[in-house]
């Protein structure tokens, strides 16, 4: 079973560049608290990568 990522937004995007709201758009999260779940790829890892101060990524199975 492939492994997946529980990506909830914990700051908030107001004030942050257009390719950070843009990033956290692709992956679904459009409001404060918000978590998503998403598969465990090179993709979505730079993705969170990009806007780790801004997200809390937890590993899940």
């Amino acid at each position: 079973m492939a492994s997946r990522l529980k990506i909830t937004l914990v700051r908030s995007m107001v004030g942050r560049p257009e390719k950070h709201r843009k990033v956290l758009r692709g992956m679904g999260l459009t409001r404060m608290h918000k978590t998503v779940e998403l598969e465990d790829t090179p993709a979505i890892r730079g993705m969170a990568n990009k806007v780790s101060h801004l997200v809390r990524v937890e590993e899940t199975k």
